[in-house]
């Protein structure tokens, strides 16, 4: 997560979406607000991962931070990259909790431009040596999904992704009825192995202590 400039803070919008059945751009206006001083702002990835105890943190907020932070963002735009990393930041019991990184493989410009690129067949081996779970952005019917399902999912077209309860099942195709009752029956495989080492990673890497909410 870094520190938010401002440039995003301090604009005045109108979100007719707010109040209008129509969906339009939100508008500006030209006054200005000041920055908070209560709080110092934070901005980062759109997704993130919450623990349990943060969450309860934000839903009681029982020091009222989260309701404060919560108003002021609710004039911001794309207010997800930056609501919970505020919060976090600002609270001592959380601030050293996070690790930056959103399980995510992006390939950007350099230096990065508002919109990721389509990722294609050139990047699928970047894709698998990242190590992470999830990737975008993908154009409709690309190929390289296609090759994610057989290489990496080992799905069949039009059915589930196997799993543990492959062996229990026998079958990968929809429309058939299937449980699995017991957690046990459950194994992880190769994805798990490749988030584990990516998780393992980030939490030793060096400099790690150092690289909360700054």
């Amino acid at each position: 997560m870094s520190v938010c400039r401002y440039q995003r803070a301090k604009p005045v919008i109108v979100d007719p979406g707010l109040y209008s059945l129509q969906k339009s751009d939100v508008f500006w206006i030209t006054e200005k607000r000041s920055v908070p001083t209560a709080f110092k702002l934070f901005t980062g990835s759109a997704w993130m991962m919450l623990t349990h105890r943060f969450i309860e943190y934000c839903i009681w907020g029982w020091d009222n931070l989260p309701r404060t932070v919560l108003m002021y963002y609710a004039n911001f735009l794309s207010s997800p990259e930056g609501y919970f990393h505020t919060v976090i930041c600002n609270v001592p019991e959380f601030r050293n909790t996070t690790v930056n990184h959103d399980l995510h493989f992006i390939s950007w410009d350099n230096p990065p431009k508002q919109h990721p690129h389509y990722l294609t067949l050139n990047d699928f081996d970047g894709m698998l040596n990242s190590n992470a779970p999830f990737a975008r952005k993908f154009g409709r019917e690309d190929p390289v999904l296609d090759k994610i399902d057989q290489e990496i999912l080992g799905r069949q077209p039009d059915g589930f992704v196997p799993g543990g309860w492959l062996d229990l099942l026998n079958t990968t195709v929809k429309g058939k009825d299937f449980s699995v009752e017991r957690v046990q029956d459950l194994r992880p495989g190769p994805g798990a192995d490749r988030i584990k080492k990516l998780v393992t990673g980030l939490l030793t890497e060096e400099g790690f202590d150092d690289k909360h909410c700054v």
